[in-house]
């Protein structure tokens, strides 16, 4: 077991870690739209939006935003499910991913986490959609990072790279926190430590995310506060 006593920062996933996001967008296509299938909405929306960030999303050298990315890949989902929908109304829907909720532990457990250690967000968002998510859920991070500093989402390694050189700290000092495993295992192959985060509700009550522990991480916990109770905060 890694000793986590070399600890001194914590990154943290943002959408599906410390926010909820599935609630809050499918209340706006759920108002949007009455009597559509949102939980079939919100999965393909998803779904298009992975296509173009995850870990085989096309490598592209010319930065696209993640907004765009939601903006394009809505007018895709609503055009293959037969809903039209005015350029406005889109507009505001994909602006829904920055008006995310905290799951019932982010706030008191990243409260104790920063007690110890220094916070800060590393997020596929972009910066300015961070830092709306982060204040309308009321996190207490130090920092916010993401994917849009480096020029490239994660998991490509520069995305890591640089917020440990913005935190002028190696990465074995560092801990990726993240309710997915490709996220955390982009991080360990850099050097930094990894915590788990099982987030069953992710995907809503039709979801099934991966919420098995592994060994393969330095810490596996239940939640924030879970994981601020193993790490001595």
């Amino acid at each position: 077991m890694r000793d986590t006593n070399e600890i001194s920062a914590l990154l943290f996933d943002l959408q599906g870690t410390a926010t909820d996001f599935y609630t809050p967008v499918s209340a706006a296509l759920r108002q949007a739209f009455p009597g559509a299938d949102v939980d079939e909405l919100v999965s393909r929306w998803r779904a298009a939006y992975f296509e173009q960030t995850g870990p085989d999303s096309p490598a592209d050298e010319q930065w696209v935003s993640v907004h765009a990315i939601y903006r394009t890949a809505l007018d895709e989902v609503l055009r293959e499910a037969g809903i039209d929908a005015d350029d406005e109304l889109c507009e505001g829907l994909a602006r829904s991913w920055q008006r995310l909720e905290p799951w019932p532990d982010s706030v008191t457990g990243l409260a104790r986490l920063r007690s110890r250690f220094t916070t800060a967000t590393l997020s596929n968002a972009d910066v300015a959609a961070a830092v709306r998510i982060v204040k309308h859920a009321g996190l207490p991070f130090d920092a916010v990072f993401t994917a849009e500093m480096a020029g490239a989402f994660k998991p490509d390694p520069r995305t890591y790279l640089t917020a440990a050189r913005y935190l002028d700290t190696p990465p074995e000092q560092i801990m990726m926190v993240a309710c997915h495993k490709y996220d955390l295992r982009a991080a360990a192959s850099l050097g930094f430590a990894t915590a788990f985060v099982a987030r069953p509700d992710e995907f809503g009550p039709g979801g099934s995310p991966d919420t098995s522990f592994d060994d393969e991480f330095t810490v596996n916990a239940t939640d924030f506060d879970d994981l601020a109770d193993q790490l001595g905060c």
